[in-house]
């Protein structure tokens, strides 16, 4: 398929400047790391979404004619444990670099064992733009769009809304303090007439809706910036329906329109939002067909946005009821 020429191309490239001990083998070694005990609903496709990649690159003669494997750990959400791992892929399975990781603070923790002992690492999730940016370094590249992406994309939104007053809901961690930072930065410049009247940091993993939603009701915002993502999102919304906190607020939101955070929230999914997401329905270019096809076959499921990164992330306004719904085949629970 064409989806395995470029990413065997690519990896040709990015292996090209790897040690040659790694090219002595029959085999090229990947290490991957990532949260797959802590976040299993987003991770376990994800993991699919690059099963179903090494497959189809070996399926086509592999790398330099050499099988590729991936040896995969998991971090537990820990960043010192990611650190472990990595330096147990390097030192005992002699990968050729390293890949994966989901939060952020995990990322940079990787990003920095990269730079220490100059490995290649790619990293498949973390939005955070420091990854990069402020703490970036020479052995460490992106695959997603970042923080700093998907807000310049989310702004282009919501600043045309007549809402001056903002509250924000965010995890208190690198991904959500990033995020919600370059928000607002951004959209001072397009409107320096919002007022910030109030911020929610729950913990990450750990919210407790009540009272967020309450503080949030409290403050009258007409508008809401949520970064909140999984069973937090969840929960969120859950409650805010309850409480009314989205009844005819506008609401801006990081990554809540791709099918692994929108799955669980079934006929509870809210109306209007301004999201962030992977439309898989109506992405139409070949190499997005191919994927498609391809993981439906294989699966029989519709793809995750963890399982097709290489899709650009774009901002919608929408309906989300009214989404398309997809036929056959359906998640299955």
């Amino acid at each position: 398929m064409q989806r395995s020429k470029i990413l065997g191309a690519a990896l040709g490239v990015i292996l090209g400047g790897m040690a040659q001990s790694a090219f002595a083998q029959s085999e090229i070694k990947i290490g991957e790391i990532n949260s797959y005990s802590l976040l299993p609903a987003f991770t376990e496709p994800y993991r699919k979404g690059w099963q179903l990649a090494v497959e189809e690159v070996n399926a086509a003669g592999g790398v330099n004619g050499k099988k590729l494997v991936v040896v995969s750990k998991d971090d537990g959400g820990k960043p010192a444990d990611a650190q472990t791992a990595a330096n147990e892929l390097v030192s005992s399975e002699n990968v050729a670099m390293l890949t994966g990781t989901f939060l952020s603070n995990i990322g940079l923790a990787v990003s920095d064992f990269a730079n220490q002992k100059k490995v290649f690492f790619l990293a498949a999730e973390p939005l955070t733009d420091a990854i990069t940016w402020s703490k970036g370094n020479r052995y460490t590249f992106r695959l997603r769009p970042s923080n700093y992406m998907q807000a310049a994309m989310l702004v282009e939104e919501a600043a045309k809304l007549p809402a001056k007053r903002w509250a924000t809901i965010a995890p208190n961690y690198e991904y959500g303090q990033s995020a919600v930072s370059v928000f607002k930065k951004l959209m001072s410049e397009k409107r320096p007439d919002i007022q910030w009247v109030d911020e929610q940091w729950p913990p990450q993993g750990k919210i407790d809706a009540g009272p967020v939603v309450q503080a949030v009701a409290a403050a009258n915002p007409e508008a809401i910036l949520n970064v909140t993502f999984g069973a937090d999102l969840v929960k969120l919304v859950r409650e805010g329906n309850t409480r009314g906190l989205f009844k005819d607020r506008a609401v801006v939101s990081f990554l809540t329109g791709e099918p692994e955070y929108l799955d669980p929230l079934k006929e509870e999914t809210p109306a209007g939002w301004i999201v962030t997401g992977y439309p898989w329905y109506s992405i139409k270019t070949p190499e997005h067909d191919a994927f498609l096809k391809a993981y439906q076959g294989k699966y029989n499921d519709y793809p995750p946005g963890g399982s097709a990164r290489s899709s650009a992330t774009r901002p919608s306004r929408l309906p989300l009821r009214s989404l398309p719904k997809p036929t056959p085949p359906i998640r299955k629970n």
